[in-house]
């Protein structure tokens, strides 16, 4: 169950609400083959990207340190759309390349954040800006999966030009430091059971997102019912859970580090395979008798599709090659995005968002949903 969190108060004090669990099985059947592909595309570029060379464990594909500007391109600071806050995971990546592609290049970037819809607001913005090179948009899988869903939205494969995915992670789900209700995933879920349906988690999610089909899969495999309280916004996300609106979190590592280091949030369940070097002590969900492949997070920025083709080549070596830039690396390193690579090029990223385009559509057809 999705709700904004306009409706928080009114959803919280809501009876039972019923849960869908038609067809669980087939669908995790199907996600499990899904994620297992997209894993495995991911280790076999990770193995092509990492190397001995470079600061950080890591050899940059791009091997120019500099491109002349075509026609003098740009003469002045690009435009960057952000479809989310400023305090969540999307908002922190924008900020990291936006400062080392301005350090690369010496051409400023001004972020201008549109959140809401899950994205969609702010893609409509962008797609009604001048395709000139100057405007260039940040966004998250949620563009592949609202494509999936809805074929008349903006694919970010064909109306867009990926100039990078600069983040691919995992997810967990997290509770405040200090709750005394609940300690670990087992006595969370056996209190989430008793609440009727009335217990909460945060996200970012809209119909058909990786939030909202992760979450179907944990509460299907645990038997429970959680209402999920959708926020564009980090600050207000991240603060639901400290003030106790909420009872839970889903989210990235990398995005609450802050929290983590603070002592404030607790992660209790991973939703990877495998547990990182950094949580060895929190359960993976495939511990906790969920069988099913995780979907994953990826970050990437993107030029209208009908941009000057010589500027989009001039944008493509500058976000491509800020990658590489040490303040980037180590901002990448700081979040946990080297758990697995998180690097993709424009040919890349286009095969990344077109298999998870294709992978989507199967999960929502066979869960009944309405494709589009």
């Amino acid at each position: 169950m999705i709700i904004t969190e306009n409706a928080l108060l009114l959803y919280r004090n809501r009876p039972h609400y019923p849960s869908q669990k038609s067809n669980s099985e087939e669908i995790v059947k199907i996600v499990k083959s899904i994620a297992k592909s997209a894993l495995l595309a991911g280790m076999v570029a990770g193995a092509s990207t990492v190397a001995i060379a470079g600061g950080h464990g890591f050899k940059c594909q791009v091997s120019e340190d500099s491109m002349a500007k075509p026609g003098g391109f740009p003469d002045r600071a690009l435009t960057m759309i952000v479809p989310y806050g400023p305090g969540g995971g999307s908002g922190q990546v924008a900020a990291a390349m936006a400062k080392a592609v301005t350090d690369l290049t010496s051409v400023d970037i001004n972020r201008d954040h549109k959140p809401g819809g899950s994205g969609s607001v702010g893609t409509t913005a962008y797609m009604a800006m001048p395709a000139d090179g100057y405007n260039v948009l940040e966004h998250i899988d949620d563009a592949s999966s609202a494509h999936a869903l809805d074929s008349s939205k903006v694919n970010p494969a064909v109306d867009l030009i990926p100039l990078v995915v600069s983040q691919v992670t995992f997810s967990q789900i997290y509770i405040r430091t200090n709750e005394d209700r609940f300690t670990d995933w087992k006595s969370f879920v056996s209190w989430v059971k008793a609440q009727g349906g009335k217990a909460t988690i945060a996200n970012v999610s809209a119909e058909g997102s990786m939030e909202r089909v992760t979450m179907k899969f944990i509460t299907d495999a645990s038997g429970m019912e959680i209402q999920q309280i959708s926020f564009d916004k980090g600050a207000p996300r991240y603060g639901a859970l400290l003030g106790g609106q909420v009872d839970a979190l889903f989210e990235q590592p990398g995005d609450v580090k802050k929290f983590l280091d603070a002592g404030n949030f607790k992660p209790i369940l991973t939703i990877f395979n495998e547990r990182p070097k950094a949580f060895a002590d929190v359960p993976t969900h495939m511990e906790m008798g969920m069988n099913f492949e995780p979907l994953l997070r990826f970050r990437g920025f993107y030029v209208n599709a009908k941009a000057p083709a010589d500027r989009v080549k001039w944008l493509q070596w500058a976000f491509q090659r800020a990658y590489c830039q040490d303040s980037y690396q180590k901002y990448n390193e700081s979040k946990f995005m080297t758990v697995i690579d998180s690097y993709r090029d424009t040919e890349g990223a286009k095969k990344l968002i077109n298999q998870s385009i294709n992978q989507y559509r199967e999960v929502y057809k066979q869960m009944g949903m309405a494709v589009k």
